[in-house]
């Protein structure tokens, strides 16, 4: 089953009604093909595991082998790990993540979007029930003792390096550079205090658009230039004319959470209508109503009057 944040009647969602009963909750951070998804599911088929991974081909993969083996016990999720844990599961419910052979950055420049940082370690540890853990499995030792330097610096967790368990050298990654004689690196995280500072779900809106007086225009002149807001930036990529109106397709970045999503102006009964297209489901974010309000910006400035906005 495919989690989709925007279908959900509530963040975070109650475990039970995501998996039909209850249990010890999991939650893997880059699952890749899903190989040691499946591998762990089975062995604890007591347990729930929501699966985050922020490749669409990865999760297709991942999905036929779930319903090629029929495991029932798993979610995925198409999208960061960090927003997961920020939106999907409660507070202080989470038995262990498992982080295996995360992207390492290795360029200095990158290293801030590293996963396994000081900020989110604090912010993990609202997510992780008492005494829950991370598991970290890696290939490259710099990225290795750079985690473990963030963790401690929290002073949240107990850190524990013990080997790597075999079952996490099954993935994918970890059988090709096995043949090449790379060595693996493990740690164990924690959880000992939590920080005091609340991590709460993404606040979410209804449908997001504005109505206007006026002729379609013939023309969509769009911002080329990034919209900037408080926490990220949209960016109209594209916009075609169709025999209602138009298509806008559009990039919005958030922290944690990243959007390609189709805005419409067209005719209603109404008015001109501009806003969100349900195409796709998309989360209704301030980001995205950042992009909206852009949108009613540019075609204001074609001489169209807002009659309402609920942007």
């Amino acid at each position: 089953m495919l989690v989709r944040p925007a279908l959900l009647p509530e963040l975070p969602p109650d475990p039970k009604a995501l998996f039909g009963r209850e249990g010890p909750l999991v939650v893997e951070v880059g699952f890749g093909d899903g190989r040691f998804t499946a591998h762990y599911a089975r062995t604890h088929p007591e347990r729930l595991i929501l699966g985050a991974e922020v490749s669409a081909a990865s999760v297709q993969r991942a999905l036929r082998r779930l319903k090629r083996e029929g495991i029932g016990n798993v979610r995925l999720y198409l999208g960061e790990g960090a927003f997961a844990l920020r939106n999907l599961v409660p507070p202080r419910s989470v038995l262990e993540v498992i982080v295996n052979f995360p992207d390492p950055w290795p360029k200095k420049r990158h290293q801030g979007r590293r996963l396994l940082q000081e900020a989110f370690f604090r912010r993990l540890s609202t997510r992780l029930a008492e005494g829950g853990r991370l598991l970290l499995t890696t290939d490259h030792e710099g990225y290795f003792a750079f985690a473990l330097e963030e963790a401690r610096r929290t002073g949240l967790y107990r850190v524990e390096t013990p080997p790597p368990p075999e079952a996490h050298l099954l993935t994918k990654y970890a059988l090709k550079w096995r043949q090449a004689g790379r060595a693996f690196f493990h740690a164990v995280f924690t959880k000992e205090a939590e920080d005091p500072t609340p991590w709460p779900p993404t606040r979410r809106y209804a449908m997001a658009h504005a109505l206007l007086n006026g002729p379609l225009p013939e023309a969509l002149d769009l911002p080329q230039a990034p919209v900037r807001f408080p926490g990220g930036v949209a960016v109209f990529l594209e916009a075609a004319r169709g025999e209602r109106g138009f298509y806008v397709l559009t990039h919005v970045e958030e922290e944690d959470l990243t959007q390609d999503l189709l805005l419409e102006v067209r005719k209603s009964a109404h008015g001109l209508y501009a806003g969100v297209s349900r195409f796709g489901a998309p989360l209704i974010t301030e980001g995205v109503r950042a992009a909206v309000r852009a949108l009613v910006a540019a075609l204001e400035a074609l001489g169209l009057q807002v009659v309402q906005d609920h942007t």
